[in-house]
C-alpha cells in the first residue's frame, strides 16, 4: 500500500516540483496540496493523509500552528516539516507542535522519499545538518524570550498575533476568523498584556523571532 502524502506549500512552483520528484516513487502518491496552514488544516481532515509535508512560513496560520491543529484533530496523520530554515527556533517550534520530522528543502530525492518512509513507520526524522541544533536548543528553554508561545497564548492568540505581524488590522482580522471587531481587539488586548509587549512593531519582532511569521515571505 502506497504512502498518501499531501504537500502543504504556498508556492506553486515547490509544490509542482514536489510532485515531480515523487511521481515515480512506488511507495508515494500524492493525493493533494494546499497553500496556506487553514487549507492544509481542512484538507487533512478530510484526505486523512498518511504525510502531511509541511513548510513552516505559510500566510495566514502558519506551518507550526497547522502542524498543532492537524496532529490534535488527526493524531494518525505524521506530519514533516519541509522548510528552507536551518533555524533552532522553527526547529524547535515544529517538533513542540507535534511534528515527526524536519527536513530541509536543498534535500534530494533520496533523502525526502527516506524522511517520508520514517515517518509514515512511526520514527522521527531530522535533517543531519539540523540535529545539533535539536540538541541545542529543542531539549533546553530557548534563550531571550522566555516561554513558548505556545505555553503562554491561547491557538486563537496565537492566530491573531501572526496576523498582527503580517500587517492586518483588527477589522481585517475579524473578518477573515469571523468574530466580531470587539473579540479581534480583545485578543489583541490581550496578547500583548500576556507577552508584555506594547506595539505592533514589538509584537512583529516577537512573532519572526519566535517562528510564527516570515515578514520577507
Amino acid at each position: 500500500m502506497k504512502i498518501r502524502v499531501m504537500v502543504v506549500d504556498d508556492h506553486n512552483i515547490v509544490k509542482e516540483g514536489i510532485r515531480a520528484l515523487l511521481k515515480d516513487e512506488p511507495a508515494v502518491e500524492v493525493i493533494g496540496d494546499a497553500a496556506d496552514g487553514r487549507a492544509a488544516v481542512r484538507m487533512a481532515e478530510e484526505l486523512a493523509p498518511d504525510v502531511v509535508l509541511m513548510d513552516v512560513a505559510l500566510p495566514g496560520l502558519n506551518g507550526v500552528e497547522a502542524t498543532r491543529q492537524i496532529v490534535k484533530s488527526k493524531p494518525r496523520v505524521r506530519v514533516l516539516a519541509l522548510s528552507m530554515y536551518a533555524d533552532g527556533t522553527y526547529v524547535s517550534e515544529m517538533l513542540k507542535a507535534g511534528a515527526a520530522g524536519y527536513l530541509l528543502k536543498d534535500c534530494d530525492l533520496e533523502e525526502l522519499a527516506r524522511a517520508i518512509r520514517t515517518v509514515a513507520a512511526d520514527h522521527t526524522y531530522l535533517s543531519p545538518r539540523i540535529s545539533n541544533l535539536v540538541v541545542s536548543d529543542y531539549l533546553e528553554h530557548l534563550p531571550g524570550d522566555g516561554q513558548s508561545p505556545a505555553e503562554v497564548l491561547t491557538p486563537r492568540e496565537r492566530e491573531v498575533l501572526q496576523l498582527l505581524a503580517e500587517g492586518e488590522s483588527v477589522k481585517d482580522i475579524a473578518a477573515k476568523l469571523k468574530v466580531s471587531i470587539k473579540t479581534a481587539e480583545t485578543h489583541r488586548r490581550q496578547i500583548m498584556e500576556k507577552l508584555d509587549i506594547h506595539s505592533i512593531a514589538e509584537l512583529t519582532k516577537y512573532a519572526v523571532r519566535r517562528g510564527l511569521t516570515n515578514i520577507n515571505h
